[in-house]
């Protein structure tokens, strides 16, 4: 970033890669004569006319401090020049002619450092500072380059110009200056002795330099050489270093009698240090003391010698364990003394504060050591480039102190602090900060350590990403996991661990990347591939998610480890995949109709077809996608998406004038076509479906080639089964007008077809659409079978209840019931009223038009009878059907409701059970309901009826005086056994009597039924794929409810209410014997024939029981 200052009052920051302005101005409010950036970057000082501001540039551009003194007041120059020291603390500004000085400022304290430098008499234009900080160069109006030694403010040299000089700075290496004046540039040497620095010790070379390096017994055995080879000189000095040498490797004794021989061959400044050092080695604190007290005496009041004692006086006290004493005399000693050495302060302060660093991290109290290291760092500055070591060598020499890498060691603990304390966040942050501040060599330095530092800090980021992962925050695992990728070059592992977190927040693209990581890291390793199809398969990209995990299951197959291999197992293949899902679907489409309507397209299609439809689709291929890696739940999941998918809508209508037939929209689109006649109906059911979210939909007009007998007639017979499988049928009202009122349904045409019984009976779920396509009675709830007032009003219209209506189950019990449900119903062609009943009775017969109608209806009550043995079908009245007599010629018949003989109280049962318990024995009753209980049940064969039945002959037969209208006669008939009665028929009977026989045999006869017996009744009756409750079985004639006797009843009362129920009123047939005898027609009536038995309690003996055939 590069700051540019301005007349305007403003500083404006560039983008040093696109030179674009970086943000809005920084509006200082005076004019500009110099902008500096701070050694970090963080900080921007401005000089202004009126003062200097320091501000924040990155952040939040803030004026974080500025300063004003009487210069300002009296500026009259054209420049005002700024430099930083290195450690970006202090802060050098330049006055102009009328204040010719360099000041000093704390940045943070915003006050001056001591007194102004003075030298300059003119204009200071420009101020430069080496990367030591320890000196200073500043170019002048007055032809002068003056250089400062820092730590006193005294200049040391001057470089005279002949004219005034604009610019000056240092060169990389600090040993020479360079300045610019008059259209040239100069170079200067920057004097030895500046360079040098002064060494408070005086000890010889090679000594000097085994103490830096560690070598102490080198140290001792040079300086003992040099005590004996002088000895009789008394060599005060080497006595005191070897002192200290011994006082480095903690021989305190030694130490300690070394610097005593010192002080007494002759009291000197170094003597009395390494006395005070030894003393304090033995903990002798206050004699340590005193023997530094006695040092100061020998300074000749240099504030040089004076603050390098305080800082060993300092040292040698933190070393006898005086910390805090130690420290504090360093602030102190900082505060009393801005003028002094400062940097040797704040060198000696870091120091002590790695040492209490230590310390605290030995005692694992890290969040303490980490706090002395980060002291450390900050009094350190703020780069590694400071040049510290030769300056200050005596205290290595003193303490063995490694200042050399003093900022270094700093950062590394105050990473590692900052790690074992858990601050994972700081620990980094401080490492980016180490990492950014050192030079070239440190950072090569640094580089492993860096690298193993980071690798700890990824491995807690790692599994502080399990944690929070197991506790279901996948949000901040993948921070963390993607902190930890950041750190270093990370395994498959953790981007496997990221990618599972972004699958389950259904980042499927941020998953799709860590995926590809993964095989890039390691391409033969299965789990790349499966991250790679779960995230293609979230970001329904299906092609691909099946095409990756083929390559999974490659892997798996190749894989080395056996146990690996056998995971194969558990998934299936794309291409198995696709054979269960064909299997599904042509389960599921068993029972829906070949040809449907997609209401997508507007196209009819096939079963093929429609299965290339549903291959095409992205629900198919999501199907495939998600199968093959969910074996154990694929049959499940399979079924349930080709059922959702061939979700089928078929509409249940009157048909009218002109209705499209499958030739009229073969291969053509509905929506496309003329809308006339029955293809406005056609569209708008399409539409209809559509728009409810159904694919599929049927109309019977359309979708049957009705010119393919074989596809007609088992279309027909499906009919019933494909309502039943529908998701929605509709109902479409053509003759309810919009916004009609209850009842405008039970009035409608639709009401009178026969077809539309089973239409609404066989969906479960149904709705009732007005003519212009909107919802009866505008009811928009999801299934009209759940609507009381519809269903209120259907049942009144059809004689249905309700319940039937909602839960209708096909069967073939309550068969009398049934067939007067359509007995008033009308179908264009006089078969299909029999047709329509195929399904509602659960029965498979051939659709065989052109058979008259008696003929269907006889093959229908016929298998009725055969398959169920209720004979509640052949108790009608009307004319008998030419298939048999014992049927009816018409559906009509059954309009009238069956008889239904009056039923005894129980208590009437029980008291007829007592009175024949004095007639009849146990064993006689006991035979009489085992041979009823051993008949078999009627059967058809070859429209002959064999009927097991109690027989009564007929004696005598005379019509009476009345003659009905319409040709009906009533006839008196006596039988053997019953009372005697009347019978009202069309045919002419022949009178006889017996008096006055008739050749053939004329019977009536009861039709034997098993529920007579009173046997426990199943609880269901399964038939076909429904369940139907015998609650909705009607109780035949004779067996209504309150004659059902207790379940426990001994066999002998059993018997007994046989004979009761026998003894009561029941319903006749009227039969006639056939030319050749063994046969018998029903004598149709006009009326029920109701008859009962003269004796009930010679019932088990008189009762004649056989089987009869009936033509």
């Amino acid at each position: 970033m590069l700051a540019t200052g301005s007349m305007d009052h403003t500083v404006k920051l560039w983008n040093t890669e696109t030179w674009q302005q970086q943000g809005n101005p920084i509006t200082c409010h005076a004019e500009v004569y110099s902008v500096r950036y701070s050694p970090s970057g963080e900080l921007l000082a401005i000089a202004t006319n009126s003062d200097i501001q320091i501000w924040n540039p990155l952040g939040t551009r803030d004026c974080i401090a500025h300063f004003k003194d009487h210069m300002h007041t009296l500026y009259v120059g054209i420049t005002l020049p700024l430099a930083w020291m290195p450690d970006g603390t202090r802060l050098l500004s330049g006055g102009c002619r009328l204040d010719p000085t360099i000041r000093e400022w704390d940045i943070f304290s915003g006050q001056q450092v001591g007194d102004p430098w003075k030298g300059h008499n003119h204009d200071i234009n420009a101020i430069a500072v080496n990367s030591d900080g320890t000196l200073v160069a500043s170019a002048s109006t007055d032809h002068h380059v003056r250089l400062w030694q820092l730590w006193d403010r005294k200049t040391i040299a001057i470089f005279r110009h002949t004219s005034l000089v604009r610019c000056v700075t240092f060169s990389m290496d600090g040993k020479r200056i360079l300045s610019g004046s008059d259209g040239k540039i100069s170079e200067w040497t920057v004097p030895e002795d500046a360079a040098c620095d002064v060494k408070m010790l005086t000890i010889n070379t090679m000594a000097r330099n085994a103490c830096i390096i560690g070598d102490l017994s080198k140290a001792e055995e040079l300086l003992t050489r040099e005590i004996d080879a002088i000895a009789n000189n008394y060599n005060l000095n080497s006595y005191a270093n070897r002192s200290f040498v011994m006082a480095r490797r903690h021989k305190w004794d030694h130490a300690l009698h070394d610097a005593s021989k010192s002080v007494d061959i002759q009291p000197s400044f170094t003597g009395y240090i390494s006395k005070g050092i030894a003393l304090c080695g033995r903990k002798q604190v206050r004699d340590a003391i005193r023997a530094f007290d006695l040092a100061s005496m020998f300074t000749n009041g240099d504030i040089k010698a004076n603050h390098f004692l305080l800082l060993i006086k300092a040292a040698a006290l933190f070393n006898a364990d005086q910390h805090e004493e130690a420290m504090m005399r360093v602030q102190e000693l900082a505060k009393a003394c801005p003028s002094a050495d400062t940097r040797a302060c704040w060198i000696v302060k870091a120091y002590l504060h790695v040492q209490l660093g230590n310390h605290a991290s030995d005692d694992a109290r890290h969040n303490e050591a980490a706090n002395h290291f980060t002291t450390a760092v900050n009094t350190c500055g703020p780069s590694s480039k400071l040049a510290i070591h030769s300056r200050y060598e005596d205290f290595v020499v003193l303490f063995g102190w490694d200042l050399k890498s003093l900022w270094e060691t700093a950062n590394k603990k105050r990473c590692l602090a900052l790690l074992q304390a858990s601050r994972l966040e700081e620990a980094l942050e401080a490492h980016r900060f180490m990492m950014d501040k050192c030079d070239e060599s440190t950072k090569a330095n640094c580089l492993d350590w860096s690298t193993d530092f980071k690798k700890r800090c990824s491995a807690l980021y790692q599994a502080d990403g399990d944690a929070v992962r197991s506790a279901g925050d996948n949000d901040k695992a993948i921070t963390l996991y993607s902190a930890a990728i950041d750190l270093t070059a990370a395994s498959d592992t953790i981007f496997i661990k990221r990618g599972e977190a972004e699958l389950d927040l259904k980042l499927w693209e941020e998953a799709l990347l860590d995926a590809q990581k993964v095989i890039e890291l390691n391409p033969s390793f299965y789990i790349g591939y499966e991250l790679k199809h779960a995230a293609l398969h979230g970001a329904q990209r299906y092609d691909a998610s099946i095409e990756a995990f083929q390559t999974m299951l490659i892997q798996l197959e190749n894989a080395p480890e056996m146990q690996t291999r056998q995971m194969r197992q558990q998934y299936r293949s794309p291409a198995e995949a696709e054979r269960d899902i064909r299997e599904v679907i042509h389960t599921q489409l068993t029972d829906t109709p070949p040809r449907l309507l997609d209401t997508a397209t507007g196209l009819l299609c096939d079963r093929e077809a429609q299965i290339s439809v549903f291959k095409a689709s992205t629900e198919y291929k999501e199907l495939v996608s998600s199968t093959i890696k969910h074996a154990h739940l694929r049959m499940e999941r399979i079924v349930e998406v080709v059922a959702t998918y061939f979700r089928c809508v078929m509409l249940s209508h009157r048909w009218e004038d002109k209705e499209p037939l499958l030739h009229d929209i073969q291969n053509k689109i509905v929506y496309e076509l003329e809308a006339v006649g029955g293809i406005v109906k056609l569209q708008s059911f399409c539409r209809t479906a559509r728009e409810a979210h159904y694919r599929w939909a049927w109309v019977d007009t359309c979708c049957i080639d009705k010119k393919n007998n074989t596809e007609l007639q088992k279309s027909l017979i499906s009919m019933f089964v494909w309502y039943r499988h529908s998701a929605l049928t509709i109902v479409y009202l053509s003759d309810v007008p919009p916004s009609s009122k209850a009842g405008a349904l039970a009035k409608s045409a639709w009401n009178e077809r026969g077809w539309t019984v089973q239409e609404f009976l066989a969906p479960k779920v149904i709705l009732f659409y007005q003519s212009n396509w909107t919802l009866y009675l505008d009811d928009h709830s999801p299934n009209h079978k759940e609507s009381t007032a519809i269903m209120q009003e259907l049942e009144d219209a059809t004689g249905i209840d309700a319940g039937t209506l909602i839960a209708f189950r096909p069967g073939m019990t309550n068969a009398r019931e049934k067939l007067r449900w359509v007995s008033t119903r009308v179908t264009t062609l006089e078969e299909d009223i029999a047709y329509s009943l195929f399904g509602i009775f659960n029965i498979n017969l051939p659709v065989l038009y052109g058979e008259k109608k008696n003929a269907a209806l006889g093959r229908l009550l016929e298998e009725i009878v055969a398959q169920s043995g209720d004979i509640t079908a052949l108790d009608w009245v009307g004319k008998s059907s030419e298939f048999n007599s014992c049927l009816p010629a018409s559906i009509t018949s059954y309009e009238v409701a069956a008889y239904q003989p009056p039923s005894p109280s129980e208590d009437e049962i029980q008291k007829s059970i007592s009175m024949l318990r004095n007639d009849v024995t146990a064993d006689s009753a006991s035979k009489f309901y085992t041979l009823l209980s051993d008949l078999s049940v009627p059967r058809f064969a070859h429209r002959r009826l064999h009927l097991p039945c109690m027989v009564f002959r007929v004696t005598e037969v005379r019509r009476s005086q009345a003659r009905d209208e319409q040709s009906c006669f009533t006839y008196e008939v006596k039988a053997e056994g019953l009372h005697d009665l009347s019978i009202r028929t069309a045919e002419k009977l022949i009178h006889f009597s017996p008096a006055r026989p008739f050749q053939k045999t004329v019977l009536l006869v009861r039709p034997w039924n098993h529920h007579l017996l009173d046997l426990p009744a199943d609880d269901t009756q399964i038939i076909g794929n429904d369940t139907e409750s015998v609650n909705d079985v009607c109780v035949p004639q004779s067996v209504s409810q309150n004659e059902r006797g207790p379940a426990d009843m001994d066999s002998h009362s059993r018997a007994l209410r046989l004979i009761v129920r026998l003894g009561q009123q029941f319903s006749a047939f009227l039969l006639m014997q056939q030319r050749g005898g063994g046969e018998y027609r029903r004598i149709a009536s006009d009326q029920d024939i109701i008859a009962q038995v003269k004796d009930m309690a010679s019932i088990h003996n008189t009762m004649d029981v056989r089987h009869l055939e009936i033509l």
